[in-house]
């Protein structure tokens, strides 16, 4: 059994967005889920640089140097998109006009802490926590799409986190590359699990207690969701 691979699990988290909601895609991982929206889906896509209505990645060959997301990376302009200032994309965030926000990230705890800024290592992370922040306290959910154990082999999903802290008590929902997890006042629930993972396996990879929901989805190898809505 693989983890699934960063494409699949964009495809997987852009398939469970609410319809019509407003939304922003962290730095990173993230961004790549604008590919996987479906067009008729009414997902409206933020960036906090200053884009309404984000669409997907250009072709290859097709990139405008000028029109780029937070994380510097090429994007498209949807149909009816707009463009403005920081101050005003910033206005949107703290306001709480962004349904969703999905961040990546280093730790995530039993209680929705979030750390994602930093791992305190001169490794070449952005320096700085940037609009995160700003997305943690003002979004009205906050999602996180990350690798379900880190480069070493650490899991990323523990009790308590001990890299510097985003916001505590903000995460709802954890997709990994193993499972999709629910931060609940109960602790967190595993609502679906990748196809041939065992439960036992996603918990000795998780730094944390876990139970599992009444209802456990499966999740394909390219990021499809099955038996869970």
């Amino acid at each position: 059994m693989n983890p699934l691979n960063r494409q699949a699990l964009a495809r997987l988290v852009a398939s469970q967005l609410p319809r019509d909601s407003f939304v922003n895609l962290g730095i990173g991982a993230p961004t790549q889920i604008a590919d996987f929206v479906a067009p008729d889906a009414g997902v409206i896509l933020h960036s906090e640089n200053g884009i309404l209505n984000m669409g997907p990645a250009p072709r290859a060959g097709e990139e405008d140097p000028d029109l780029i997301n937070a994380g510097k990376s090429p994007v498209t302009l949807a149909l009816g998109g707009a463009f403005f200032d920081s101050s005003l994309a910033f206005a949107m965030m703290r306001g709480g006009h962004i349904d969703v926000a999905v961040l990546g990230a280093f730790q995530v705890s039993r209680r929705g802490d979030l750390a994602n800024w930093t791992t305190g290592k001169d490794d070449g992370e952005p320096p700085g926590v940037g609009g995160a922040i700003d997305l943690a306290v003002g979004a009205k959910a906050i999602w996180v799409m990350m690798d379900h154990v880190a480069r070493d082999g650490a899991p990323r999903i523990v009790s308590d986190c001990t890299l510097p802290l985003t916001a505590t008590n903000v995460v709802s929902r954890v997709f990994t590359s193993l499972a999709i997890i629910e931060v609940t006042e109960g602790g967190l629930l595993v609502s679906a699990m990748l196809e041939g993972a065992e439960f036992d396996h996603v918990q000795a990879a998780t730094g944390a207690p876990l139970r599992l929901a009444e209802r456990v989805g499966m999740i394909t190898a390219d990021g499809t969701l099955i038996g869970r809505s």
